[in-house]
């Protein structure tokens, strides 16, 4: 995450001169000095008390990211290393190097040998949050908002045709998951499968594993399928995803393919969802036997209307289409406590002059009204008027009734062919041969730990591996979890708006900052709310200076005419100053004898 100070750096907007003024001074030092100072405390706070939130925020994670270790003292099983056999089956021992390679594919566009397109870096180490098992180490991500690749090859490649797949593994989400992937690859076997050049580009026939950013939140299962007419391979999603786990717990996911084309997604060894390759899957599999002729044209003759105006409906010689809807009531009479002499609303007695009314400039000041509180006592004030009413009378305008239109076909349709690219696979689950296992994933969030590592075609292995590891060091980390907690712990932060309005809104703003750094189309799409607000924000800014601006020139007549005065006082003294002496006498004396008189 970003440091507050960086966050309040890059916004130009914000930045504060020793004297508390925002660098528009210049031009509110035009303005009326009561404008000026309430715009300047209002924005002077609106930056302050925003700069102070996101560094609240900051500390509050940084005491957080202080607190003691949950306590040593619950007895941990300790890591040994599996007697099991499968075609790769990974618990990255001390020799994990020989197998594992970080990816130094370079970016498309890059012009340097040392460009890389991942510039995320691997470790294998054990867990520093609820840590389970003693010695039980992992593959871990090191580093947030980056891309990371890693893969490795397998001994021999892993050909399914005819059996059950079964792919398992360990996701430790030491950080939680914001925003990243933690999903697995199985890459397709073949002469250009080089480990130091695997990318997002590398085909692969597999793919599986949580995915979460924003208000997406999955297990993905992809696989590629290859068409068996054009050669093509067509990426098929599963449908109505799972949710993944986002805690602190080592998180054991597991696939299961079998030979009859379904498969089962299991979390912690439960089953969280059950399908078909051949049902459950978009685009589908195998392509529809018949499609809608190109060549097929709607005749010009076709009636698509099922119901149509009576044509020998005619309207009734008494029907009045010119009658209003609403009459005067005629029967209403006015109520006897009804006060035509008092008007609806009078001038507000408890309104005071404001001390900075100035009438030269703001003009006469008159009370606002209010309501007349005589009139709330009666049925009413001022001049009555009888009510209207619905007219008894009132038809409309008449329309003809609709019935069945005998020339009605049905809807049209342009009809079947069989369609040229009909195929039908009916063993996906045969899936290409695959060579290699690699993760690549970009995600906001460091120390994610990948371990136990299991493909092949057991399932009965693949449980026992689960026994062996995660069974043992999943209720360790629970009782640590559990331990760690204050006794009087507060109720946890909701994550939504009713539960903890403000929580909610700082996890908002920090994951839109942190994918705005990344691809800032990215952090609108997935965060809008965010940033409309930072929209309507920025509109009441510009607001807030126009109208400062527009009550400064607003203003500044006035000055102007002062000046003019002042001229004309000029030109008078200077025409006294050529007149005669006794005319400035007479003058002097009129205007002596004129205060005397008064």
């Amino acid at each position: 995450m970003i440091p507050a100070s960086d966050i309040a750096q890059r916004i130009e907007i914000w930045q504060i001169d020793s004297g508390s003024k925002l660098q528009l001074a210049t031009t509110l030092s035009n303005w009326r000095p009561s404008v000026t100072m309430r715009l300047n405390a209002s924005l002077a706070s609106l930056i302050l008390s925003s700069v102070a939130l996101i560094g609240n925020v900051r500390a509050e994670e940084e005491v957080k990211g202080d607190a003691p270790s949950p306590s040593s003292a619950i007895e941990k099983p300790t890591f040994t290393p599996t007697t099991l056999k499968a075609p790769f089956l990974e618990q990255f021992t001390d020799d994990w190097e020989t197998r594992w390679t970080p990816s130094h594919a370079k970016k498309e566009d890059s012009s340097s040998d040392e460009d890389w397109a991942y510039i995320g870096t691997w470790a294998v180490e054990e867990p520093h949050v609820l840590n389970g098992m003693v010695g039980d180490k992992g593959l871990v991500v090191k580093n947030p908002a980056a891309h990371h690749a890693i893969s490795a090859k397998f001994p021999k490649k892993i050909d399914n045709k005819g059996k059950t797949l079964v792919v398992q593994y360990e996701v430790k989400l030491q950080n939680s998951l914001v925003c990243g992937g933690a999903y697995m690859k199985l890459l397709q076997d073949n002469k250009k499968l080089h480990a130091e050049e695997f990318s997002n580009a590398s085909p692969y026939v597999i793919m599986f594993g949580p995915d979460k950013c924003g208000v997406t939140n999955k297990v993905h299962f992809i696989f590629r399928h290859k068409n068996p007419k054009t050669g093509e391979y067509e990426e098929k999603h599963m449908n109505a995803a799972p949710a993944a786990k986002i805690n602190k717990l080592s998180t054991l996911y597991t696939l299961i393919v079998k030979p009859d084309q379904s498969f089962q997604i299991r979390i912690d060894g439960k089953a969280v969802k059950n399908g078909t390759l051949l049902e459950d899957f978009s685009p589908a599999v195998n392509p529809p036997k018949e499609i809608d002729d190109p060549e097929d044209k709607k005749p010009e003759d076709w009636v698509d209307e099922a119901r149509i105006a009576d044509p020998d409906a005619t309207k009734p010689e008494d029907w009045d289409e010119d009658a209003p809807y609403e009459i005067v009531d005629a029967d209403a009479v006015q109520p006897e406590d009804w006060l035509i002499d008092e008007p609806t609303s009078i001038p507000d007695p408890e309104a005071e002059k404001p001390e900075d009314w100035d009438d030269e400039e703001d003009g006469d000041w008159t009370p606002p009204t209010i309501p007349n509180p005589k009139c709330s006592e009666v049925s009413g004030c001022g001049k009555w008027q009888q009510p209207m009413k619905k007219n008894p009378d009132y038809k409309g305008k008449w329309v003809a009734p609709m019935i069945d239109n005998p020339a009605y076909k049905g809807p049209w349709a342009p009809r079947k062919i069989p369609n040229p690219d009909y195929f039908e696979d009916k063993t996906p689950a045969n899936f290409e041969p695959m060579g290699a296992i690699g993760f690549e994933i970009w995600t906001m969030q460091s120390d994610i730990l990948f371990n136990n590592i299991y493909i092949g075609h057991s399932i009965e292995d693949a449980e026992k591996l689960k026994a062996e590891t995660w069974d043992l060091k999943h209720p360790v980390e629970v009782a640590e979890e559990e331990a760690s907690r204050p006794k009087d712990e507060e109720k946890e932060a909701g994550t939504s708006f009713k539960e903890d309005p403000v929580q909610y809104i700082r996890k908002k703003i920090d994951l839109f900052i942190s994918l705005a750094l990344e691809n800032p189309v990215e952090a609108v799409k997935t965060v809008p709310e965010v940033a409309g607000g930072l929209g309507a924000l920025l509109v009441t800014l510009i607001l807030i200076i126009v109208s400062g601006i527009s009550l400064g020139s607003s203003s500044s007549p006035a000055p102007k005419k002062q000046a003019e005065k002042g001229k004309e006082k000029e030109k008078a003294s200077a025409s006294e100053a050529v007149s005669t002496g006794a005319d400035n006498v007479k003058g002097g004396a009129k205007k002596r004898s004129t205060k005397t008189s008064e």
